[in-house]
């Protein structure tokens, strides 16, 4: 009997003592519970003691968290509708208060944290212009809700707010629509004025060419005129040179070019009187000198 109280109250004991300790791990902080009423607040990790039964312990999460939301409609300053898909990094800073906030629960921080970061991202958008935004006011717009949120967390929830980061700012679908319609109608008018642009200058182009045709063309019939011209002055000079150096071999010569012409093909015929002027070298072939 003896030997089975024993055995009884070491068990007890173990008990006792390993409920009277708790390790608090790399990555967390505790604290301490007294019939629901924060004792400590502080542990670091490492062994930590505390009176079984009476006290429990309670552990967070000592790393950045990660809260990505669900993309919110917003407007901007122009009344312009935009979904903004964005996400926000956060981690504990104080645990007595996060504690009291969301009763240690991770989810239900998230759930406090996103409405606060939402209004504060909706003021900002109400404040700016699209063009704004897309022009590079995303950066501006992301720091100060940091800051704004960051300033609220703390003070209602414990929550220090790291980082808040817009990933994507998006038309709604019927705006898109609206937009790309828009946007195909202003492109295809630019494209029917650079192409009646394109036919104006072509056809400037084109008359310019007819006319520096037209311009070469009577230059080089006034300049091959001219020079048939003077072609024909310096044959003629020439032919009376020769009609005077020797005027009988002249017509005797300008009579066989006759006859050559006349009869040239072979089938020529002739009609003619004996005494013709044309038969003058046919009846007597030798040139008088």
């Amino acid at each position: 009997m003896n030997k089975t109280i024993a055995i009884v109250v070491a068990v007890i004991l173990v008990l006792v003592g390993l409920n009277s300790m708790f390790v608090v791990s790399e990555g967390q902080n505790a604290l301490l519970l007294q019939f629901g009423r924060i004792v400590r607040a502080d542990y670091k990790p490492g062994l930590h003691f505390k009176i079984p039964v009476v006290q429990n312990a309670v552990h967070f999460d000592n790393r950045i968290l990660s809260l990505d939301a669900q993309p919110e409609r917003y407007f901007t300053s122009e009344k312009k509708s935009v979904n903004v898909d964005f996400y926000v990094k956060w981690r504990i800073a104080d645990n007595s208060l996060y504690y009291r906030a969301t009763g240690g629960d991770q989810l239900q921080a998230a759930q406090r944290l996103t409405p606060i970061v939402k209004d504060a991202l909706r003021f900002e958008f109400n404040s700016r212009t699209l063009n704004e935004l897309i022009a590079g006011g995303r950066n501006e717009v992301t720091d100060r809700v940091r800051e704004i949120t960051d300033a609220s967390s703390r003070r209602n929830l414990g929550i220090n707010v790291v980082d808040v980061r817009i990933k994507r700012i998006d038309l709604p679908d019927e705006v898109s629509e609206s937009v790309y319609k828009r946007m195909r109608a202003e492109r295809s008018q630019l494209a029917n004025e650079l192409r009646f642009t394109g036919q104006e200058a072509a056809e400037k182009i084109k008359a310019d060419a007819d006319r520096q045709g037209l311009v070469l063309r009577a230059d080089a019939r006034r300049d091959a005129t001219k020079v048939r011209g003077e072609g024909d002055a310096e044959a003629a000079a020439v032919y009376a040179a020769a009609y005077n150096q020797d005027p009988e071999f002249f017509a005797f010569y300008r009579s066989l070019a006759a006859y050559r012409k006349s009869f040239e093909d072979g089938k020529g015929v002739l009609v003619l009187k004996p005494d013709s002027e044309f038969l003058k070298y046919f009846n007597d072939a030798t040139p008088k000198r």
